[in-house]
């Protein structure tokens, strides 16, 4: 049973890469599929180390089906000049829980704002280029109890919703944790409460 949310985003499939040359400066960007600020702080921190002789690691990443949460970062370049034209590739192309970061290998000639901006965004949208872009649904999991008379019941609605099980177990009182699209999860809680479970998202 498939119902239209707005839970849905657009997102790389998996890790693409781009390149883009200027007066002997490299722009070297990688974009990735992520999931949450501590997952972009590794990856950030793995390029670093595989790039220590970078001028500049300049990212930008948006998260969540609603977009809102965004962040951008210059690393030492001019204000607005690397971040933000990285993030101006994401909305462009209407993407989220994505990851973009540049390394700028300096070529020994300033490029000037203007130069800056267009490079960091051809960068990017040259991962994006290589990049397979795929749709998916947000997801919580959500934890639901119940007694094992009820069984049958609950596993009707699981099997009508196409819930994906993530843990289960049987006892007097049973628990089975649900990997659930967010926009579902209050249609889910009003229908599991008047089939005598209980259950949490987290």
């Amino acid at each position: 049973m498939l119902i239209e949310t707005e839970d849905i985003f657009l997102t790389v499939k998996n890790e693409s890469e781009g390149i883009f040359k200027d007066k002997g400066s490299k722009f070297i960007a990688f974009a990735f599929q992520v999931y949450s600020e501590d997952s972009i702080k590794e990856i950030i921190s793995d390029i670093r180390k595989k790039h220590f002789s970078a001028r500049h690691v300049c990212w930008a990443y948006r998260l969540g089906a609603k977009k809102q949460n965004f962040r951008v970062n210059d690393d030492g370049e001019p204000s607005n000049s690397a971040g933000k034209p990285i993030l101006g590739q994401i909305q462009a192309h209407n993407l989220s829980n994505i990851l973009i970061v540049v390394v700028r290998y300096f070529g020994g000639t300033l490029l000037g704002v203007g130069g800056l901006i267009q490079a960091y965004k051809e960068a990017a949208a040259d991962a994006l280029k290589n990049a397979e872009i795929i749709s998916l649904y947000e997801l919580k999991e959500m934890k639901i109890s119940f007694n094992y008379i009820d069984m049958n019941t609950i596993m009707k609605i699981i099997k009508d919703y196409e819930l994906k099980i993530v843990h289960q177990d049987f006892d007097n009182e049973c628990t089975i944790t649900l990997s659930v699209r967010t926009g579902l999860i209050q249609k889910l809680t009003e229908i599991f409460k008047e089939n005598n479970a209980t259950n949490h998202t987290f």
